[in-house]
């Protein structure tokens, strides 16, 4: 599975805005060329795991 189809599976779980970000910037790096796999399309999958994590932590946090 590549990061672009491994970012596609968590989409449901991530905020719109943050969607709606990495969409335009993974956009943007294909239209230059870049593919569904390559590091920068792999920063972006950190990202959206991380703010995933973060909400989760949150949300956690906020139940005590």
């Amino acid at each position: 599975m590549t990061a672009l189809e491994q970012i596609n599976a968590l989409a449901g779980q991530l905020p719109a805005w943050v969607l709606q970000d990495i969409r335009i910037r993974i956009g943007d790096w294909m239209t230059g060329g870049g593919g569904p796999d390559d590091d920068y399309i792999h920063q972006q999958l950190r990202f959206a795991k991380n703010v995933i994590r973060s909400e989760r932590h949150g949300a956690a946090t906020h139940d005590i």
